[in-house]
């Protein structure tokens, strides 16, 4: 998998890697966290998205923002590589582009297949789907289904209520150009993560008693609030560490076997802070709570009483 430590679709596929104990089957390679020009030697090219880091060359300054502004930043971060395969891709988009993809859209998560060099699926809603049941005879957990038939109904209904709102919602006020989008924008966001406190005061879990994947795509939104959504995205109506409720849900996801080594917060600051010059030109990053946030969510939690 070609995953982005930074980007929360592609935190949602390492945590269902690691959910289910896939670690020692899918190999895994992260992109660098700032986004930079995919073909900086074409002036007429203007894409800008995920590159592989590289380690540091002899004299280079480091790297700053597409603008050239901020910085400098490494050529790679802990657990950054260069493409590990024999596409040695330098970009994202080198490997759409091997694949013969050449639409546009070249995101992070992709689950690539190594015997064919292709895409299998760049959906992060179908990769985990397909982690979570395509490799149980190789997974350590597979009696855990993190989407049980019982449950597709609840899971449904809690997705579409999260992702448009919550998931997408904190976008939708970050990227908004009128201040009556960014309006309805925070007004769906706040009622939904009060909605979302609400449901999680009575039950474990969003959909009940079981973790599923509806709690994976929560938690990833739930876990860059504090530290980059309530200042970058201008969603400070709310605060996770303001709510006990949510605070403890989310130590409890963080805390459960493999989570934790899927959260890099530098790399998800570095990246929200200094890929978007038009918000952010000179790529400040806020010092925020840093590892104290994170000493937060290592608390103990009581989500088990419920």
């Amino acid at each position: 998998m070609y995953v982005a430590y930074a980007c929360p679709w592609a935190h949602r596929t390492l945590m269902t890697r690691a959910i289910k104990g896939l670690e020692d089957v899918i190999s895994v390679t992260a992109v660098h966290p700032i986004w930079q020009k995919t073909r900086p030697d074409d002036q007429d090219d203007s894409h800008k998205g995920w590159v592989f880091g590289y380690p540091p060359k002899e004299g280079e300054g480091g790297w700053t923002n597409t603008n050239g502004l901020g910085g400098p930043f490494p050529s790679a971060y802990p657990n950054n590589d260069p493409d590990p395969l024999s596409t040695k891709a330098k970009s994202i988009r080198e490997l759409y582009e091997k694949a013969g993809d050449k639409d546009g859209k070249y995101s992070v998560p992709v689950l690539w297949d190594k015997k064919t060099n292709t895409v299998v699926s760049n959906e992060s809603a179908e990769i985990i789907r397909m982690l979570n049941s395509e490799f149980n005879a190789f997974a350590k957990y597979p009696e855990l289904d993190l989407a049980p038939t019982e449950l597709e109904e609840s899971m449904k209904e809690r997705d579409e209520l999260i992702y448009p709102n919550l998931n997408n919602g904190v976008y939708r006020c970050g990227f908004a150009k009128t201040q009556s989008a960014y309006d309805k924008a925070i007004t769906d966001l706040t009622k939904t993560f009060d909605q979302v406190e609400d449901i999680l005061k009575t039950q474990r879990y969003i959909t009940g008693d079981r973790v599923t994947l509806s709690d994976i795509r929560l938690f990833v939104t739930l876990l860059r609030f504090d530290e980059v959504y309530v200042v970058y995205f201008k969603t400070n109506t709310r605060r996770v560490r303001d709510s006990p409720v949510l605070l403890n849900y989310c130590r409890e996801i963080y805390q459960m076997p493999g989570v934790k080594s899927t959260v890099n917060m530098e790399q998800i600051k570095t990246h929200y802070y200094s890929s978007h010059p038009t918000l952010n030109a000179f790529s400040i990053i806020p010092r925020g709570m840093g590892d104290q946030y994170l000493q937060l969510l290592e608390e103990p939690h009581n989500r088990d009483t419920l």
